[in-house]
């Protein structure tokens, strides 16, 4: 099993920052665009990518990546496109932490002994599936892990501190990703006033790095984050730049 997402974590920690986890939605605005703009997060210090699977019913997401994920399924672009997507950044960037970011039916779709040996052929580190909860999730891990293919689950605000420690079970190489807030995806002026006694909590009793995602649009909400947090995830800021012809940059 490699170890590049923990070792992406141990890199930002030794330089005294929290890691810089990017999330972008495939295929948008074309499939070629959306590598460029891989190229350009990872350019602007993003440490792991998660590469967003378009999917027709985004109900964790926010109007930004809604908006991504339908432009995207217009363009045709599918599961398979990007994991080939990925293989490719993997050829370029051997130190960059990779997870795919999907919705579980098209992972359901593509069969998942077929899915588990794509995603590890192309060099993906760890698959984050949205609705796939905590008690549903063996039938898919148990193939992935022959394969050293992580899981990264996600953690709601209301998730209590033992549903934390379970959920880290058997994932491997991998992170907890912790929702910031209630709702979808999307900016925020102000995070929860109580986030920060949250994410102690989270990371006393937590195994694995924890990084924070819902929310964070700008450096100093990012910067506040990795007091408490082992790193950050920004996804709608970045999609919103990609969308303005902008290289995805945290500001």
């Amino acid at each position: 099993m490699n170890n590049r997402i923990k070792n992406c974590f141990s890199k930002a920690k030794s330089e005294g920052r929290g890691a810089f986890v990017a999330y972008l939605t495939m295929g948008f605005p074309t499939i070629e665009a959306s590598e460029r703009a891989a190229e350009e997060a990872i350019a602007n210090g993003a440490d792991i990518l998660e590469l967003g699977v378009p999917f027709s019913d985004p109900f964790a997401d926010g109007g930004v990546i809604r908006s991504a994920a339908y432009e995207a399924l217009k363009n045709g672009v599918t599961l398979s496109d990007v994991i080939a997507l990925a293989e490719r950044l993997r050829t370029k960037h051997p130190e960059t932490g990779l997870v795919l970011f999907s919705y579980y039916n098209p992972v359901f779709s593509m069969g998942l002994d077929a899915f588990a040996r794509a995603v590890a052929d192309a060099g993906i580190d760890a698959v984050l599936v949205v609705d796939l909860p905590l008690e549903e999730r063996d039938e898919l891990l148990s193939r992935l892990r022959p394969y050293g293919v992580g899981f990264v689950p996600l953690i709601a605000p209301n998730t209590p501190l033992e549903r934390v420690k379970e959920s880290e079970d058997g994932i491997g190489d991998s992170f907890l990703y912790v929702i910031t807030v209630k709702g979808t995806t999307g900016e925020r002026t102000e995070l929860p006033p109580d986030l920060a006694k949250r994410l102690d909590a989270i990371r006393a009793v937590a195994h694995l790095p924890i990084a924070a995602g819902f929310g964070i649009s700008t450096r100093a909400q990012a910067d506040e984050v990795s007091r408490h947090a082992d790193g950050f995830i920004v996804g709608s800021a970045l999609v919103k730049c990609v969308a303005e012809g902008r290289p995805p940059c945290l500001n």
